[in-house]
């Protein structure tokens, strides 16, 4: 049996990172998979196979040539369900693209958007039309032209805007547990926020309603959903969360009490001592001085 050659997740990832772009080809019969993570990345692919796509809480399952949009904002995986799956992939970062102007605007079409459709079905003649571009972008990223960057951007966009005249693949949305899959997807957009690696960057996320309105559903329909599927409310979720994490800033960095507020979401250094203490019975100072 042929053994997949992955790419090292951290060099991929440090590659798209510090170019902001990586296409590449995709085909299972090379037995090459690029292994990344979504979380800083844009997605849009073109891909042939037979495929399951979780999206938010929605799930989309083909086995025909579609064109996929995933944005880092939103969980999604892919459950790859035929031995042969082959297309074309772009990852790109959200300043990438937003260097040009009139492309901040495509970020927030139907196609990136929760409640959207990131999936489209494609035709042959689209198909081909569609590769081209995608070829175009891979042998673009490996010139030394000094305005590369500008032509990929101009092939995103173009893809992009091919896709919204395009009709939605209304038929794909495949209904499963409702609550069971909003909080998977609430617990999953919890998780991705941490750990927190600067003060410069702060918990943006941070209330119920917070993730209610990045997940575009109401926060009783938020609430009721993650307690009846774990048995705990959707802010003892968020606060158990939050303070595991300021016990490892307080055991492992060097940062002071107000950094380490700011960067877990509190205005104040009072709020945040108020808060650790009724959680967890002891002021940050404490528990950072018995780890000295």
């Amino acid at each position: 049996m042929n053994k997949q050659r992955i790419t090292p997740t951290s060099d991929f990832n440090n590659e798209i990172k510090l170019k902001g772009f990586k296409a590449y080809e995709i085909d299972s019969k090379t037995g090459k998979v690029h292994g990344y993570s979504r979380k800083d990345f844009y997605k849009i692919s073109l891909n042939t196979g037979k495929y399951i796509f979780h999206y938010a809480d929605r799930s989309f399952e083909t086995d025909e040539t579609i064109l996929f949009f995933g944005n880092p904002h939103i969980p999604y995986s892919c459950e790859v369900i035929s031995p042969i799956n082959v297309g074309y992939a772009a990852l790109f970062t959200e300043d990438f693209l937003k260097l040009s102007e009139r492309s901040e605007g495509l970020l927030q079409s139907p196609l990136f958007k929760i409640g959207g459709t990131p999936i489209l079905t494609i035709n042959k003649t689209k198909k081909k039309d569609l590769a081209a571009i995608f070829r175009k972008m891979i042998a673009e990223q490996d010139t030394d032209y000094p305005y590369k960057d500008e032509i990929i951007r101009n092939y995103l966009n173009l893809i992009i805007h091919e896709a919204l005249k395009m009709q939605p693949s209304e038929s794909y949305p495949k209904q499963k547990n409702a609550s069971a899959r909003i909080t998977a997807v609430f617990l999953e957009l919890l998780e991705r926020q941490f750990p927190i690696e600067s003060t410069q960057n702060p918990l943006e996320l941070k209330s119920a309603q917070d993730f209610a309105k990045e997940l575009s559903v109401h926060v009783n329909y938020l609430n009721s959903s993650v307690k009846e599927i774990t048995g705990k409310s959707t802010t003892t979720h968020i606060g158990e969360r939050i303070i595991t994490e300021a016990k490892a800033l307080l055991q492992h960095t060097d940062w002071n009490i107000a950094e380490i507020a700011y960067a877990l979401g509190f205005e104040y250094p009072t709020y945040f001592n108020n808060f650790f203490k009724k959680k967890t019975g002891h002021i940050p100072k404490s528990v950072r001085s018995a780890h000295l």
